[in-house]
């Protein structure tokens, strides 16, 4: 069964951050605003938001969707759910920085739990342009998003890694050939943990939970000029389901043994799709197989 379409009123910040996004994009494409990289100070300024209390029924269908038991999270909110509050605020700390936001894609994300978010209660957002490391083939924007309440002001702290490619960069010497970049994998001795059938509609689920409408996850025309075969999965909802199939697989169903999570997306993920999930000591994956390609990587530590 599909999610409601009732949730996308729920989505009214997401929304209006990606229409001024998508036009922003649109005025640099046709040369209209800068695109060519620069000198941005950073950290930027800190930009600071009240998070009104999440419906919990949007919560328990997000729970759900991605595959979490949401009786664990009662009287409280996934800390990966953090991206539905956290993208506006992320593109407000990018506004105005002279690159190519256009081609922008999610590369990964860091989240440090430090306490619990209480569901039902408002909730205070900060977010900050950390740092940018541009190496003239690609910038990587650093950003850093702290949640919290009056008590516990910096109960989850995630950093998100925006990349966006870059023209030109470092030219190689007349004959040489560039060093082929190795694709990431699941290693061969890595145990599945889960397997997953994702269907072609995910994306479109994702996006009613959580606002994130960029059609490359689900407007298949879209995803295909883009030169993709069909829509791809959103990489955080591809991170929301590792870190629940954790949950369940390797950690007995204890949504706190986690104190850390750092993710890597290595590959878009064509939906439909059939993956599953990998751990190899502290570190996990999601692929098609071992030895085959990994779309995330990532690593936990334990509290």
């Amino acid at each position: 069964m599909g999610v409601s379409n009732r949730y996308i009123l729920e989505q009214g910040p997401v929304l209006g951050v990606l229409a001024k996004v998508a036009l922003g994009a649109a005025r640099q494409a046709a040369g209209h605003a800068p695109a060519s990289g620069g000198a941005t100070k950073t950290p930027g300024p800190e930009i600071r938001a009240n998070v009104s209390p999440r419906p919990p029924e949007l919560l328990r269908d997000y729970v759900r969707h991605v595959g979490g038991d949401p009786s664990a999270y009662r009287g409280r909110v996934p800390a990966h759910f953090f991206p539905q509050w956290g993208f506006p605020l992320q593109a407000r700390t990018l506004e105005g920085i002279s690159y190519p936001m256009h081609k922008v894609l999610n590369a990964g994300c860091r989240i440090e739990m430090n306490a619990p978010l209480p569901a039902g209660k408002p909730l205070v957002a900060t977010a900050t342009l950390v740092d940018i490391d541009d190496n003239g083939r690609r910038a990587v924007l650093n950003t850093r998003i702290v949640t919290g309440t009056a008590a516990a002001p910096d109960a989850l702290v995630a950093n998100t890694f925006a990349l966006v490619p870059l023209s030109g960069g470092d030219k190689k010497p007349s004959g040489a050939k560039p060093k082929p970049k190795a694709r990431p994998q699941v290693p061969n001795g890595a145990r599945e943990i889960a397997f997953w059938r994702i269907g072609p509609k995910a994306g479109l689920d994702f996006a009613k939970l959580t606002g994130d409408f960029n059609p490359l996850h689900w407007v298949p025309a879209y995803a295909r000029a883009s030169g993709f075969r069909n829509v791809i999965l959103h990489g955080f909802s591809t991170m929301a389901r590792a870190i629940e199939g954790l949950n369940r697989a390797h950690f007995s169903g204890d949504v706190d043994a986690m104190k850390t999570v750092d993710v890597q997306f290595t590959r878009p993920l064509i939906l439909p799709a059939r993956v599953g999930l990998y751990l190899d000591g502290q570190d996990f994956y999601v692929g098609d197989a071992p030895g085959g390609p990994a779309y995330l990587t990532g690593s936990f530590t334990l509290r």
